[in-house]
């Protein structure tokens, strides 16, 4: 398998990431303006839907796209070009005519911003992190601006005068110091990177660069906890979108083993019980779950 490797131990720094007891810990390495690693999105639902007891997962910033912040006009049509093709060819929608309408000045403020959101519980993170990718690669919207940040907080609940002040304070950019340097101690250069641990700090990890069929991440977890693990059975749709609250056609499609017809199909079905709403994008379609109907 091409771009995995043996990896001999954790950060040294722990205290970055607090533990859970579950066999298992994912380091999963992204940058959030990183198409690959929105495009990893469905593979990560559908692991943690059926796999979650075994593993916790930690999302560590990268920092790879910092170069952006120097990143002159010339650069921003090789960024839309793959934005579009990233698009095009995983199925989950990114538009890369933000990047000639309205390109992002300040990478770092987004990272920050998100290690701000983490303060409130990572949940809270992880909540904030998946609406700024959404209003950022299906919206277009300039995530290095403070006041599209903080409707983002708002959206997904978060304290938000809380969170203006984090974004300023010493603690979000500690935070963001220290998955820079997990990053570096780990020596990854690409993103998105998983690395897989056992709970036997010497035992050797599994790092994994790139997108890859899900049955390779089901054979790490194998290897990993020496045991095929068994696999939960999926929830029920509704529940699923009650969940997520808005999901690509494509996540559906990857969690439930069907084709996007097939989904599609399905979900026009529960449009007409005015369960969803369909939000077409550039690529394919997404589905809000409909919060006023339900009973």
């Amino acid at each position: 398998m091409n771009n995995q490797e043996s990896f001999k131990s954790k950060s040294s720094s722990p205290h970055c990431h607090g533990n859970e007891k579950k066999p298992l810990e994912l380091y999963m390495f992204i940058d959030p303006l990183c198409p690959e690693c929105w495009a990893l999105e469905p593979i990560i639902k559908k692991l943690m839907i059926e796999y979650g007891r075994y593993f916790s997962i930690k999302h560590v910033l990268s920092g790879r796209l910092a170069t952006l912040n120097m990143a002159r006009k010339q650069n921003y049509e090789s960024m839309a070009d793959l934005w579009e093709k990233t698009a095009s060819r995983t199925g989950m929608s990114c538009d890369g005519n933000l990047w000639l309408e309205n390109p992002i000045s300040s990478p770092h403020l987004a990272s920050i911003a998100i290690k701000a959101a983490e303060l409130q519980g990572r949940r809270a993170g992880i909540r904030f992190l998946r609406k700024l990718q959404e209003v950022l690669f299906l919206e277009k919207q300039n995530v290095s601006n403070l006041d599209i940040l903080t409707k983002c907080a708002k959206t997904v609940g978060l304290d938000v005068d809380e969170f203006i002040s984090d974004i300023h304070s010493e603690s979000a950019s500690r935070a963001l110091q220290c998955d820079l340097k997990i990053t570096s101690e780990m020596e990854v250069q690409e993103i998105p990177t998983l690395v897989f641990f056992n709970e036997h700090i010497e035992e050797e990890g599994i790092k994994i660069t790139g997108n890859y069929p899900y049955e390779v991440y089901e054979q790490i977890l194998e290897e990993m906890l020496m045991k095929k693990p068994e696999r939960s059975v999926l929830p029920p749709l509704e529940v699923f979108l009650q969940y997520f609250k808005f999901v690509a056609s494509q996540e559906i499609a990857v969690v439930y083993n069907l084709t996007v017809n097939e989904v599609e199909k399905e979900m026009k079905k529960l449009q007409l019980k005015q369960v969803v709403e369909q939000i077409p994008v550039k690529y394919g379609m997404f589905w809000k779950y409909n919060e006023l109907n339900q009973p």
